[in-house]
């Protein structure tokens, strides 16, 4: 990566001392001159880099040239930055008047001290620089003033890159492997292994997944599985892959014992599917050690594992494998026309087309190869351009049977260099990692490989062009957008893993448990595992050289044994941390995520260098050292999920260059400092509390006001504590929120319990909120806790809004008419106590685009709007896009909101959508709507606690994509509609604490055995289904939730009615079943227990304590 590095890292340099702020610190110190040669050198430098780059991969002379040129270079930058650093320095002091510092700082003996040092450093850096400038004539290289231009071109969402639905060319390959995966008597064993084996990039793990998604396949194994493998072939690690994907959970132990006895409890006796993706493991006996494990299956249990060796199909196979052939020309065509081309059509010029034949005969068929091509052409627009390519870039390459490896470093070589680096720079995650873009730009800022040509561009923005450059080059893949479809996660081909570690070299290392020390010119290391990190100080000889150091790398899967993790957390914690973390003085980026950390080092004040610092999910953090406000150029403070962090340090304003500040999660904090208007850059501040002053002596808090200077804040901020500001609503002015025009989702929360029935309250209220009025471009909305009776005239003015959340606003009797948002897709109304209409003018919309309703706690709620004897609209409007719909506690009729027809004929609530319906504790229910039935993509029906209920919808068979069915404590259901025998896509049916039923259903003997004997998984009867069931709910609800709503803010609640107890059954289960409670506002273990002491207090208290608890079910 030497190369890639330099040339950006060269022009950094230059724009450093090209800056007037540092040559006024030359004037001033006396070393302008020393500045001057230097910035001479470094041009001299710059203008053969272009070329020496093209040189240096058949020439090992100037390979070691270039070496050494950048470490000089980065020693340069280091410098610089030391002189920018004092600078924001001076900045933050006379900003803040500090007259005594200030005085030292600018004493005539400090700057001859200071300026004498720096003269002597820059010169022996200049002097070294000089030497290597002397060597490059040796090389004769050419002088190139600037890189390669680089036109930014966007292609539509249509083609920019493969779905996973737009598989080319591997449907009869599908058909082949289902035909192995469906015969049962491939072997004698119980459990076949059939392998896939193919070369790189073949599209091995594609073939699988299309195979796995199959419906048939889905209808015919229960559970299935997937893990991808790699290297190294850990048993305890594919284990834990495989439990979580069975059953979406993290399980509850990391020791081997429990592990193996959950995996074999999930599939013995069951006929499952197992997916090992990408083996490379050739030691039986390793393999020998999983395959034990597996064996307790049902006959006709398959794994399908995917591997580039033969040899390793030898060994694991129990039946020849499967070889995976190229592409056919047609398809490989077919692709390079969706990658080449706009919008994957053919164009007219055939002369085009013919070259295009032509380059992808050197592809030899394998689809990344094909990919990466197209996606390389696709930027070259003549016939001239793609001729040059064909003749002299790609007829250069030399390429060994099976290896395509030359073909994606091709790709790779006509990237921009700016381009080069950050690709590179992704070495640093381990393979099949899912890296969240946000947390790489903000990286790829923090190593300072992303600058503006332009000064009002933000970084974050360039930072997003150049990750969907390489998107659209297909150097990423797997991307997962949320709801809006912003890309949060991307993964990379195996190959361009491989391809970004070789192009970085020694720059970046992942450290494996088993990994030997890293050489003295890494400067980017990550740690894969906690037991590394024991040895910090000998495997990373000199720290000094250090850019980045992930010691937990961001979300990577906890997969190290505990009390490994426990022994480095101990270690982290003792006082020889501090040394430890200050001898990375030139660190850039340091992430100390989930390792348990209870008090972050005072020595963090040393990184004076340090852009990007990352504590979240450290929740025994209560307060950060005052040292950290000594970092001026940090611009990202990760503390998200800090449950205990208790206070931002006072002088946290001094973060002058912070851009990035995460307390998402930060329960205990209680108020802001004051001063944070100061940090004009901030971005994301996803969290502002107004703190109640209780003495004259209390630490100075921010108030709204400190946000007025806040202008660039983007995403979500969620203000708490309005209550304060109740008796003096005009302060909310103060905030200017109107000017934030970047801000996607705002929460504005009182505390309820403080909102009184007076008149005071509700017009101080209703005068706050309108204090408070954002930009129009605001997408989602959220009001807690306030006590007006009507919402401020601007909410209706947001025409963007796509999600509107009201809550525990007891005196609230008007929502602003729907028909105003014509982009709103979720609508979350709880505990309104007043509400009796959402629409009262009369509105004559008939449909809404909605994609999530819900209604709960509202026991005025007479219907959707207010209606005249003379009108001739349904009560309902319907909503054709609807899939989440939850109703809990208002006086109307399920029938009517669920039906697509009200009794008088017209149309009412029309789901089509529905994936999952839940009904619990509805104790006047006698049976379900018979227009469910058209609902026909319902995946999963729960029903619980519905003691009248007495017959499921004879036609219940025209469900045909229902998977999950259960039943449980509904004691008056005394049999299954005849309509059950249709439903061949069910694959699980539980049914318990319904006595009659249970008779019915016994296997072999029961009456109604035979409408059911064809589901898989049956579960008949007994305390454990419930709780098993129940827990099913709950994990069916979050992910509901996340999928439809894509915030991690988003609160789910779990309704429980008058029923306290089910709430402490909920709560329990979400302990055993390992079900996150990690942002609970207090120990969840001690809770738990206060719970089960004082449960017949919670009857008489619910209220309060619905809202204490609400926490408990906030999803990640």
């Amino acid at each position: 990566m030497a190369e890639i590095v330099l040339y950006d890292t060269v022009g950094s340099i230059i724009r450093s001392l090209g800056s007037l702020a540092l040559q006024e610190i030359g004037v001033l110190w006396g070393f302008k001159d020393e500045l001057r040669k230097l910035g001479d050198t470094v041009s001299t430098i710059q203008a053969v880099l272009l070329d020496s780059e093209e040189k240096q991969a058949h020439n090992h002379a100037i390979k070691d040239w270039l070496r050494k040129l950048k470490d000089a270079m980065y020693d340069a930058d280091d410098l610089l930055d030391d002189y920018s650093t004092q600078l924001l320095r001076q900045q933050v002091m006379t900003r803040d008047k500090m007259a005594k510092q200030v005085r030292i700082f600018f004493s005539k003996s400090n700057q001859l001290a200071y300026g004498f040092k720096m003269g002597h450093r820059i010169k022996a850096v200049r002097t070294r620089l000089d030497e290597i400038a002397t060597d490059r004539i040796k090389f004769g290289f050419n002088e190139h003033t600037t890189a390669t231009q680089f036109e930014h071109m966007k292609r539509q969402d249509t083609h920019s890159f493969i779905r996973g639905e737009d598989v080319i060319g591997r449907e009869d390959d599908k058909e082949s492997v289902k035909k192995l995966l469906f015969d049962p008597n491939m072997v004698e064993k119980n459990v076949s292994i059939i392998p896939i084996v193919g070369i790189g990039g073949q599209g091995k793990t594609t073939l699988a997944q299309y195979v796995y998604n199959d419906e048939e396949v889905q209808t015919h194994f229960d559970p299935r599985m997937w893990a991808c493998v790699s290297d190294p072939f850990d048993v305890k690690t594919i284990i834990v892959k495989l439990i979580e994907s069975a059953t979406k959970e993290r399980p509850k132990s990391l020791e081997m014992d429990p592990l193996q006895s959950e995996l074999r409890a999930k599939i013995d006796g069951k006929r499952y599917l197992l997916v090992l993706d990408d083996v490379w493991n050739e030691n039986r006996g390793t393999w020998s050690n999983l395959e034990k494990l597996l064996v307790g299956g049902l006959r006709g249990s398959k794994v399908l594992i995917t591997t580039r060796s033969e040899k390793v199909a030898e060994i694991i196979g129990t039946v020849s494998p499967y070889p995976l052939r190229g592409l056919s020309e047609n398809n490989s065509w077919k692709l390079f026309k969706t990658m080449a081309f706009k919008d994957g059509e053919e164009p007219n010029n055939p002369k085009l087309v013919e070259i295009g034949r032509e380059i992808i005969q050197k592809c030899a068929q394998v689809p990344l190869a094909i990919r990466s091509i197209g996606s390389l052409l696709y930027f070259k627009n003549s016939e001239d351009d793609w001729l040059y390519f064909k003749n002299h870039e790609l007829y250069k390459i030399t390429q060994q049977e099976n290896d395509i490896f030359p073909i994606l470093k091709l790709s790779y070589d006509h990237l921009p260099s700016h381009l080069k680096q950050c690709f590179a720079f992704c070495s640093v995650f381990p393979k099949d990692y899912e890296i969240e873009m946000e947390v790489l730009i903000q990286l790829w800022i923090a190593q300072g490989f992303l600058h503006s040509s332009y000064g009002n561009r933000h970084l974050e923005d360039i930072g997003r062009e150049y990750f969907m450059d390489l998107l659209w080059r297909s150097f990423f893949q797997d991307v997962q957008r949320d709801i809006v479809g912003e890309i949060e996660k991307y993964k990379m081909h195996d190959l361009i893993h491989d391809l970004a570690q070789s192009v970085a070299g020694e720059e970046c290392t992942i450290l494996y448990p088993d990994r030997e020390k890293v050489v003295g010119r890494t400067r980017h290391v990550a740690f894969h595992s906690s037991d590394s990190l024991l040895d910090i100080p000998a495997l990373l000889p000199k720290p000094n050289k250090m850019r980045t150091l992930l010691l937990r790398i961001p979300t990577l899967p906890r997969l190290d044994d505990e009390l490994n993790l426990t022994n480095a957390v101990l270690e982290l914690n003792k006082p020889v941390s501090n040394t430890l973390i200050s001898s990375f003085k030139c660190l850039r980026a340091l992430n100390l995520s989930q390792l348990s950390i209870q008090k972050v080092p005072n020595s963090i004040g040393k990184l004076k260098h340090l852009r990007f610092l990352d504590l979240s999910r450290n929740k025994d953090i209560k307060l950060l050292p005052t040292s950290i406000t000594k970092l001026q150029n940090l611009q990202t403070l990760r503390l998200d999920y800090c449950l205990k962090l208790k206070e931002l340090p006072e002088e946290t304003r001094n973060l002058i260059s912070l851009r990035h500040l995460g307390l998402d999660g930060c329960n205990s904090l209680t108020y802001m400092p004051h001063g944070l208007g100061k940090l004009t850059a901030l971005q994301t501040l996803s969290l502002y509390i107004l703190g109640k002053k209780k003495s004259s002596l209390s630490k100075p808090m921010g108030g709204l006001g400190d946000l007025d200077g806040l202008d660039e804040l983007r995403g979500d901020l969620w203000i708490k504590g309005l209550e304060h500001l109740r008796s003096s609503p005009s302060k909310a002015k103060a905030a200017n929120m109107e000017r934030k025009r970047h801000l996607q989702w705002l929460i504005l929360e009182w505390d309820p319990e403080s909102s009184d029935e007076c008149d005071k309250a509700i017009a101080n209220d209703e005068q706050l909120l309108q204090n408070l009025r954002p930009h129009l471009n605001l997408k989602s909305l959220s009001i807690f806790g306030y006590a007006g009776v009507t919402l401020s005239s601007w909410v209706s003015s947001l025409s963007n809004l796509t999600n509107i959340e009201i809550m525990n606003c007891k005196w609230l009797q008007h929502i602003p008419p729907l028909d105003r948002f014509p982009f709103m897709q979720r609508l979350y109304l709880k505990n309104l106590s007043e509400l009796e209409y959402i629409s009262n003018d009369g509105s004559d919309v008939s449909s809404y685009p909605l994609k999530s309703l819900t209604l709960i706690d509202l026991p005025k709620f007479r219907g959707w709007r207010k209606t005249r004897e003379t009108d001739h609209l349904p009560s309902f409007p319907s909503f054709p896009s609807l899939f989440h719909l939850s109703i809990k506690n208002c006086p109307m009729s399920c029938k009517e909101l669920i039906s697509n027809e009200n009794e008088d004929g017209t149309h009412g609530l029309g789901p089509t959508r529905f994936g999952n319906l839940s009904i619990v504790d509805v104790p006047n229910l006698v049976s379900l709507p018979r227009e469910l039935r058209d609902v026909t993509t319902l995946q999963g029906i729960q029903i619980m606690d519905c003691p009248s209920l007495v017959s499921l919808p004879e036609r219940i068979g025209d469900l045909t994509s229902l998977q999950e069915l259960g039943v449980v404590n509904c004691p008056n259901l005394m049999s299954l509609p005849e309509g059950m025998r249709r439903l061949t896509s069910l694959r699980r049916l539980t049914i318990a604490e319904c006595p009659c039923l249970e008779e019915r259903c016994e296997q072999g003997t029961g009456e109604d055995w035979p409408k059911i004997a064809h589901v898989p998984d049956f579960r008949n009867g007994g305390d454990g289904n419930r709780k098993e069931w129940l827990a099913s709910i709950i994990r069916q609800a979050l992910e509901i939730q996340v999928k439809e709503d894509g915030s991690k803010r988003s609160l789910l609640y779990i309704e429980t009615a008058d029923r306290p107890g089910l709430l402490v059954e909920i709560i329990n289960i979400l302990a055993d079943f390992n079900i996150d409670v990690e942002s609970a506002e207090s120990d969840a273990e001690a809770e738990k227990k206060k719970l089960c002491d004082e449960k017949q207090r919670l009857k008489a208290d619910k209220e309060k304590f619905d809202l204490k608890y609400r926490c408990f079910f906030r999803p990640f």
